[in-house]
């Protein structure tokens, strides 16, 4: 299907082929769904939207209804599997295809699963790829300036999300989950017959008496009467506000305090998200998924204040993606961090230097200075390589924005095996011999 794809894609002007693309995927997802006996009527489905905390929230409510007994699947940009038995997936791509996606539920119903999470993309929704999966709880983590290359204006890209709350509005627990913090909350809210919103001292689901350390965090959940005291083994905010969303779902699912202060906890971590690089060598390195201006934003507030000496970011942007946040990365990245390294992302057959200099631009515009503290280097292995060398206390911290849990990374000449967490353990062995 995806080769048939690209032939019509090829034959047709771009103007008509998105038109009509959605309809494409939507005839795909019907055959799909007779083909396989729509097996989403045989699970309970949970649907995690947003911009970004997709896959950590996915995640989290994955474990918390692991812990808690529940035969639960899980589908995500990272892995999919069942209960403890989880794979890597290496496709750029967060919601599957529709025939992949239905070969799959029908595996788990299969299987004996009862619930299953995935992890669902504004682009499945809008192509109609997730048709026939009968979603009963939906989640919206948030929603930033993101995907606009695809859906043209903010406001579809709203639209495209909201879907998944309408089609969880027709189906078994018709239950949402929103952020309350932001600013598209109340078009979620409502969309849906039930729902809890959640947040950092707002919601009816609060976050209260939040400490964040370097690798967990703690705080006090409250909703109405009942209090849960958290902890969180992924650090940073973002994930505080990520750990709220699947606290409200294994709420809705009858889950006791014990059973959701446990499951939470039991998260050790995502691959790609805040991993920490561990060598022996005397500063921190940490691998991060972070590739748009909100999760920028995010990740920074979270490790600039524990972050005592220099913080150097390496990342770059994807081609043929959102160019107008290009520059935003780079002024993001330049206010906050003491030295900025840019490079490659995935940048498929648009100039690499280009697309660098349109990062490089905004951190220029905050003060950020050509081979003083702003260094542009394409090849993204000898980047991770130089930002080791400019680690030289033990209090700084390098960290590898954009790639995260990824096995490839797409060129103009093709594609080609990636592992950044592999790429950084490379480069501070190399950088151990060089200093013996």
């Amino acid at each position: 299907m995806a080769s048939l794809r690209k032939i019509v894609k090829a034959l047709i002007p771009t103007g008509l082929f998105k038109k009509i693309e959605p309809y494409g995927h939507l005839g795909e997802a019907v055959i799909m769904n007779t083909l396989y006996g729509f097996p989403g009527r045989k699970l309970h489905v949970i649907g995690v939207t947003g911009t970004n905390g997709k896959t950590t929230t996915s995640f989290m409510i994955h474990r918390l209804l692991h812990e808690a007994g529940v035969k639960v699947a899980l589908l995500t940009t990272v892995a999919n599997g069942i209960g403890d038995t989880i794979i890597p997936q290496s496709e750029h791509i967060t919601t599957a295809q529709a025939g992949i996606l239905q070969k799959k539920l029908r595996e788990y119903a299969n299987a004996g699963v009862e619930w299953v999470v995935v992890e669902t993309s504004s682009h499945s929704l809008a192509q109609y790829r997730v048709w026939g999966v009968p979603y009963e709880i939906a989640v919206m983590t948030n929603i930033t300036h993101e995907h606009l290359d695809y859906h043209g204006t903010f406001e579809k890209y709203v639209e495209a999300k909201r879907r998944l709350f309408k089609i969880a509005n027709r189906h078994g627990l018709r239950f949402g989950v929103v952020n309350a913090q932001d600013p598209s909350a109340e078009k979620f809210v409502k969309t849906v017959a039930n729902h809890t919103t959640y947040g950092i001292g707002v919601g009816l689901l609060e976050a209260s008496d939040v400490k964040l350390k370097a690798d967990h965090s703690t705080y006090t959940a409250t909703i109405g009467s009942d209090h849960y005291n958290i902890r969180v083994n992924i650090p940073g905010e973002f994930n505080v506000s990520n750990s709220l969303a699947a606290i409200a779902v294994g709420r809705k699912l009858g889950l006791s305090k014990a059973e959701i202060e446990k499951g939470i906890a039991a998260l050790k971590g995502v691959e790609g998200r805040m991993n920490v690089i561990d060598e022996g060598q005397k500063f921190q390195v940490i691998v991060d998924f972070a590739s748009t201006p909100d999760a920028f934003e995010r990740f920074f507030e979270s490790i600039r204040p524990l972050t005592k000496g220099k913080l150097i970011a390496v990342f770059g942007s994807a081609g043929r993606r959102d160019e107008e946040k290009r520059s935003v990365q780079g002024r993001i990245a330049g206010e906050s961090a003491d030295v900025v390294i840019v490079t490659e992302e995935d940048d498929r057959d648009v100039d690499g230097n280009q697309i660098m200099e349109a990062i490089a631009d905004g951190a220029r515009a905050v003060g950020k200075k050509d081979k003083e503290d702003l260094f542009l280097i394409l090849d993204r292995e000898e980047a991770i390589g130089f930002a080791m060398t400019q680690a030289t206390s033990k209090d700084d911290v390098v960290v590898l924005l954009g790639k995260g849990h990824e096995l490839t990374i797409e060129r103009a000449d093709g594609t080609y095996p990636w592992n950044e967490a592999e790429v950084a353990r490379a480069a501070l062995q190399a950088l151990k011999e060089e200093k013996q």
